[in-house]
């Protein structure tokens, strides 16, 4: 089983001022230094446990590359230990390893060698490869001649043909289509209930949320912070959003639940209610019911425009249904100090059975990412239950028709509705 410990690791560069000042301190090698390091990584601290997937997450130059380099063991550390027990299979760069001018095939046995596995392992698992791939004659036509996509199919088919005890990813599987990403994450399921310990790096927050069982957050190269992946996302989304006076912050809800406000604070969010068509408050929903949620909203400076949206929210952090007033076509304008805006939002709950909860964002445009006066995670959680309709699964009530038609030769039909 896979468990990976890392204490005080870091990773830093040489930095010259100039070619002559490498070669002077290469000539008097007992001069001062004539560089200066510049740090990627550094004070990073964290466990995986056997059978435990952990997501990287963070902006670019974070750091999240340089960290997985340095666990699969391409990149050595300037301070720090990592100690890895069991067998490492890495998906890095985008073709990584691979010589352009050999074909798909011998790439794949040097990649297999270089994982440790010995010719007959490699010529036993080579069908297999070949079939998860789905690249065809392109198996022994040289790799210059693949797509990136054809390249990832490749390298994700030779590092996952045999289950490692730890799986490195990083972002290369966001290049390939969505019906082989969707083939590589189950597999990387697969592994998991089999024991496999996963280090994922990705931008997917539904990935993270629905693979991991923890997440990390590395800001300018430190470990900003690390826990229930959806708490984790919701900040990184705060991050993302940051801009200058604009604060971030978490409180803890009393059902234990972190929530994340961020915003500029030009507009502000004074309360949000979810509410039935008497005006009285719901913690809990029947199925199908009619729900109104209402935002009310102060101006505490002029804004020259306005959007508010909602998102509502599964248990697990996933998207179910969003919507905003840009895209409505009702963004307000022009708006001044000490005004209040009250919005209400009235539409049927056509959800399954489950927890949710509901994102507020007021920006100035479509997206919180510009703009953002307020963003608030787990404004209003609602419980939604069924007791009126057929018992059925997943996350949308489609409230469906079905009919049955029964055939006695050519004589007779009964048709049986529901």
């Amino acid at each position: 089983m896979g468990k990976v410990t890392v204490k005080g690791l870091g990773k830093a560069y040489k930095s010259y001022n100039g070619r002559w000042a490498r070669l002077a301190e290469w000539l008097i090698p007992f001069a001062k230094p004539r560089h200066q390091l510049h740090w990627v990584l550094q004070g990073i601290d964290f466990e995986l446990e056997a059978g435990e997937a952990v997501g990287i997450v963070g902006i670019n130059g974070a750091g999240k590359s340089t960290l997985l380099k340095l666990i699969a063991g391409t990149t050595q550390c300037t301070v720090g230990t990592i100690d890895i027990r069991g067998r490492v299979a890495a998906l890095l760069e985008l073709g990584m390893g691979f010589h352009p001018d050999f074909t798909g095939r011998q790439n794949a046995i040097m990649a297999g060698q270089l994982q440790g596995l010995r010719g007959d392992e490699i010529a036993s698992l080579m069908p297999a490869i070949e079939a998860f791939a789905e690249i065809g004659e392109y198996i022994d036509q040289p790799v210059r001649t693949y797509s990136s996509g054809m390249q990832m199919r490749l390298a994700f088919s030779v590092a996952t043909a045999s289950r490692p005890d730890v799986l490195i990813v990083d972002e290369a599987l966001s290049v390939g289509d969505a019906y082989f990403q969707h083939k590589s994450f189950e597999r990387i399921r697969e592994f998991r209930r089999s024991g496999t310990t996963l280090l994922i790096v990705s931008h997917d927050r539904y990935a993270i949320q629905t693979i991991c069982d923890r997440a990390i957050l590395l800001n300018r190269g430190r470990l900003e912070m690390q826990g229930d992946p959806v708490e984790v996302m919701d900040f990184y989304n705060a991050m993302l959003a940051e801009r200058e006076q604009q604060t971030v912050r978490q409180e803890r809800l009393e059902d234990g639940r972190l929530r994340t406000i961020s915003g500029t604070g030009e507009a502000s969010i004074v309360s949000v209610n979810l509410l039935d068509d008497e005006g009285k408050k719901l913690d809990v929903i029947e199925v199908g019911a009619y729900a109104t949620l209402e935002i009310r909203v102060a101006i505490n400076v002029a804004i020259p425009r306005l959007v508010m949206g909602y998102m509502i929210k599964d248990k697990l952090g996933q998207s179910i249904f969003g919507i905003n007033t840009h895209r409505l076509e009702m963004p307000q304008t022009d708006l001044v100090a000490d005004e209040e805006l009250v919005y209400r939002c009235r539409f049927p709950v056509n959800l399954g059975k489950g927890s949710y909860s509901v994102a507020i964002s007021l920006s100035r445009l479509d997206s919180h990412l510009d703009t953002n006066y307020e963003w608030r995670d787990y404004s209003v959680i609602f419980h939604v239950i069924n007791t009126q309709h057929p018992d059925f699964v997943g996350c949308a009530f489609l409230d469906a028709e079905m009919a049955v038609e029964r055939s006695y030769g050519y004589a007779r039909k009964i048709e049986v509705t529901a």
